[in-house]
């Protein structure tokens, strides 16, 4: 169910980026950058929902398009940091709030309990998810055999 609501909701809101010629994962770079000085391929990882593999490829995209720039780390010179361009920057000025504005729509007669309902019930999911991969306190430990 979670993710046909994340399929629908891409394809929603994917109507609105699209008028822009930007593909769902560009504009989440876009959202994602905006507002910042910008972030390594990493944290742009973390943020966002784009593999490692086609993170590259979508920068690589927005760079030919004038709306990011790629500069080496100076930490690390293995590593990229990535910023909106002046363009990029506009873009994600003009964009951003237009397609936020169109997804709020989809949550117009949600009544403020429906809303803190799905709020509390993705909220507890993502405790759950983060928790999966610690230990359960509830179970024993088990001894390594030598």
């Amino acid at each position: 169910m979670l993710a046909e609501c994340l399929q629908g909701f891409e394809r929603y809101s994917g109507e609105s980026v699209r008028q822009y010629g930007l593909t769902h994962a560009q504009f989440d770079i876009i959202a994602t950058l905006g507002n910042t000085s910008g972030m390594s391929y990493k944290e742009l990882g973390k943020r966002t929902l784009i593999t490692k593999g086609t993170l590259t490829g979508v920068i690589e995209r927005l760079e030919q398009k004038n709306l990011v720039l790629r500069e080496r780390s100076l930490e690390d010179k293995r590593s990229y940091f990535v910023r909106l361009t002046e363009r990029g920057d506009a873009v994600f000025r003009d964009v951003f709030p237009k397609v936020v504005a169109h997804g709020k729509q989809l949550f117009e007669d949600f009544s403020d309990a429906e809303f803190d309902e799905v709020d509390g019930a993705l909220k507890k999911l993502r405790e759950r998810i983060l928790g999966a991969g610690r230990p359960s306190p509830s179970l024993p430990q088990q001894k390594e055999s030598s």
